[in-house]
Formats: structure tokens, C-alpha cells, sequence
């Protein structure tokens, strides 16, 4: 091989959650979409392990290096000391379209697209569910995120998928998990109707989840009940957006997010969005990843979505997008250098 020449190039998408969410961490379900943005790593051949990202860089020379230091180089570090790689030598480049902490899984994909490319770097290509798995496994456990499965599913699987966590609702070691069940719903959805709002606050999936967990945990009924009814309307939902019966799914929306919010786990600049966008006339909107701050989706199914755009812009959403059917993480190039 000429080392010289070795190169691996990777992506992997963020996405929304349509409805159902935040029951993947509860052995729920949920009905997902990718989204157009990705997030993007190159691997190259180098005489010491480098990482870049942002115009900065930073050296890795033992496991030492590999210590959490808040800073830039935390995701790489997790993902290196999971692969037990310090001795390394490349030099990893990655990037993001997807706004960070904007509550489109931004830092699950590039834990999913680092993690990917640095596997095809040693030689190794396992099938989606385990990277998948190997990806949440890491913000869990290195990257110290209290989260679901969904964002780790969908950055690996993209596409529009409707997602059964059921049996995964307590973390297990990585050979006890149990795979989820992924729908993949994009060949008999041929409209996808919603406009997503960043509020410009960015959040952290952990602070939102860790409280709501923990009183899950505790056995409170009213958490617990609460998310077995989020789970049923994500059937619900997924029944009523293969009829086209935009009327009901944002119906389910409204309460999907109505339970969601009376249990602390939305805040003040999503409540301001959603609201705009129903008085606007959406038929539906809610959270579409952790609340106290991120991105809501609205269900607008009309040609001319300007009235909404405005209604949400003056509310004060700093950026506008929208679901797209994406393929999920991606071996964009692999150059052995044979």
C-alpha cells in the first residue's frame, strides 16, 4: 500500500423527528426524516494523528490526549479512545452543514460519519444496525450524552423511516442491545409537507432528557404513561401520513407535543414558534428533537408556504429548512492507495 495516497471521505446526514420523539429512549416509536444538511470527515494519510475542524487543529500522541477538554476535539477523542486508536497516524478533517445544537442530531452525525470513515480506514465495514449502535454507544457512554436511539438510527439509515425501539428502553451493554426495527416509509410518502424552524437557541439534547429520564426511572406514572401515549400516536401518525390525512397527523402532532410540553420538556422559544406557526395556520407543530431551544416542524400542506415563513421568521426563527429524503452515512471515496 502507498500510505501516500490513502484517503477515505464520509457523510452522514442530520434529521427531524416527525412524531413519536422523545419515545426512542423509552421503547417507543417514532416516524423520522433526514434532512438535506450533512456532516462531512476526510481521512488522510499523515506522520501523526491530526485533527482539524473550525481552522483548528489539534495533535493526538498518546491516550492521554484522548481526555475530554471541552473543547472542539471532544467527539474525536470519544470516538478514538472507543476504538482504542492513539497511535493513529492520519490526518482527520471534519465539517458540518448542520447546525450545531440545533436540535438536528448535528453532533450524532459527525460521531456517525467519524466513526464510519475511521472503521473504513482500519479495513472494517459493519452493516448499518451496528454502526448505528457502536455511534449512540459512544455519545452514551464517552461522550457522557444521556439520549435516545433515533438520532443514531437516522444519521446512519437517512432516508423518511418509521422506528420501533421496543425491548430498548433500558441501556444494556453494547453485545445485550437489541437492534430497532427500521420502516423505511420514502417509496409510498411522495410528499413531505413540513417547514422546519431553527429557534437560534442552541441546546443541549442531555439537559433537556437527563430530568425526564431520571423521573422515568423513578417510576413516576405520569412520565411513564405519558410516553406509552407518544408511542401510540407515532402509529398513529404513521398510518395517517402514507393517507396523505394532513388533517389528523397534525392532530397527532399538536398532541404529540402537548404531552411533551406538560412535561417540562419544551421551553419559551419553541412555545413562541409553534405558536406562530399554528396561528398561521399550520395544521400541526412540535418539537422536532429536545426542547429549550432547537428546531420545531410545522405541517404546512399547501403549495404557497410564504404566510408560514413569515409568521415564523417575525417570531424569530434564525434559519428555515426542510425535510428531505438523504441517504444516511456514506463512503463518499475509499482510496487504499493499492
Amino acid at each position: 500500500m502507498n500510505s501516500d495516497t490513502q484517503r477515505v471521505v464520509c457523510s452522514a446526514p442530520g434529521r427531524c423527528g416527525i412524531i413519536g420523539n422523545p419515545t426512542d429512549m423509552y421503547g417507543g416509536r417514532v416516524l423520522s426524516c433526514s434532512v438535506g444538511m450533512r456532516a462531512r470527515v476526510t481521512i488522510t494519510s499523515a506522520d501523526e494523528l491530526v485533527l482539524e475542524t473550525a481552522g483548528k487543529t489539534c495533535i493526538i500522541r498518546s491516550q492521554n490526549d484522548l481526555r475530554p477538554n471541552k473543547d472542539y476535539f471532544d467527539l474525536p477523542r470519544a470516538i478514538l479512545d472507543y476504538m482504542r486508536l492513539p497511535s493513529l497516524k492520519c490526518h482527520i478533517l471534519y465539517e458540518t452543514e448542520i447546525p450545531m445544537r440545533s436540535g438536528l442530531a448535528g453532533s450524532t452525525a459527525l460521531v456517525v460519519a467519524l466513526l464510519r470513515a475511521l472503521l473504513a480506514w482500519q479495513g472494517e465495514h459493519p452493516n448499518l444496525y451496528l454502526t448505528a449502535e457502536r455511534a449512540r454507544y459512544i455519545e452514551l457512554n464517552y461522550l457522557k450524552i444521556v439520549c435516545g436511539y433515533q438520532d443514531a438510527y437516522m444519521c446512519t439509515f437517512g432516508g423518511l423511516n418509521y422506528i420501533d425501539f421496543r425491548g430498548k428502553q433500558f441501556y444494556r451493554s453494547a453485545e445485550a442491545e437489541l437492534f430497532a426495527t427500521v420502516e423505511p416509509l420514502s417509496a409510498y410518502v411522495s410528499n413531505l409537507p413540513f417547514v422546519l424552524a431553527f429557534t437560534g437557541v442552541q441546546h443541549s439534547s442531555g439537559v433537556v432528557h437527563r430530568p425526564l429520564r431520571e423521573r422515568w426511572l423513578e417510576g413516576e406514572k405520569r412520565v411513564i404513561e405519558s410516553y406509552k401515549r407518544i408511542g401510540a400516536i407515532a402509529q398513529k401518525g404513521k398510518k395517517a401520513i402514507l393517507m396523505e390525512d394532513w388533517p389528523q397527523l397534525g392532530e397527532l402532532m399538536n398532541e404529540n407535543h402537548a404531552v411533551q410540553r406538560d412535561l417540562g420538556g419544551s421551553g419559551e422559544s419553541n412555545e413562541r414558534l409553534i405558536a406562530a406557526a399554528l396561528n398561521a395556520g399550520a395544521l400541526g407543530a412540535k418539537l422536532a428533537g429536545a426542547g429549550d431551544g432547537g428546531t420545531i416542524i410545522a405541517l404546512w400542506p399547501w403549495d404557497d408556504s410564504n404566510q408560514l415563513e413569515h409568521a415564523l421568521t417575525e417570531a424569530g426563527a434564525s434559519a428555515l429548512y426542510r425535510p428531505e429524503v438523504r441517504i444516511g452515512v456514506n463512503l463518499e471515496e475509499v482510496d487504499n492507495g493499492g
